[in-house]
């Protein structure tokens, strides 16, 4: 009977051995698994809810949108006064032909009554008239520092910053028509000069 309970425990040793270190793994494992989705959860969760903070870029006038951005000075001309606007009357418009195969064109500005583009070759101003105590007919682009002159029998277009003319000898129909009267009638001479620098008889 003894031997017989030695080879039965003998047998059953192995197994008892193996019952009490087996140890169940699952449940550790699912509750990590389950602690860090849980985890993540959570924190995905207070992301969401978190309310999202604008920063105000306002303050910084640099970083502006452009349609933000104070609208730059515009120049507007003066509007022109009674004389001036009654010299502006009588510039001579249209393609004024000039010497040495020149030619300047003189328009109307549509938009600003009294003022006028001054158009040749190289060049493009935009004149207003002067008032002066010649008579003669003054148009001005102070910017640029050109001047254009109409006198009753020609016109010219002078460069004052540089001193030089750019156009002379030209002529409205209606300066070539005095022009050739002028010719044939002189004006009458303000001063008689008959008989200067001669002894008196």
């Amino acid at each position: 009977m003894k031997p017989v309970f030695v080879i039965v425990s003998v047998l059953l040793l192995p197994w008892a051995v193996g019952a009490q270190t087996a140890v169940p793994v699952t449940k550790p494992g699912v509750s990590k698994s389950a602690n860090y989705k849980a985890s993540s959860k959570k924190a995905v969760d207070k992301k969401k809810t978190q309310p999202k903070t604008r920063v105000s870029r306002q303050s910084d006038p640099l970083s502006r949108p452009q349609w933000l951005q104070p609208a730059a000075a515009v120049h507007t001309p003066l509007p022109m006064g009674v004389d001036e606007l009654a010299i502006a009357e009588r510039v001579h418009l249209g393609r004024l032909p000039c010497e040495l195969g020149a030619s300047v064109r003189l328009e109307a500005d549509a938009t600003q009554p009294g003022y006028f583009h001054v158009l040749g070759k190289g060049f493009h101003y935009r004149m207003h008239p002067v008032t002066t105590t010649t008579g003669a007919i003054r148009l001005e682009d102070k910017k640029a520092g050109a001047v254009w002159l109409q006198l009753a029998n020609k016109s010219m277009l002078m460069d004052q910053s540089k001193g030089r003319r750019l156009a002379d000898e030209c002529a409205h129909p209606e300066q070539m028509a005095f022009a050739e009267n002028m010719k044939t009638n002189p004006p009458p001479v303000l001063f008689d000069t008959t008989g200067m620098g001669r002894p008196n008889d």
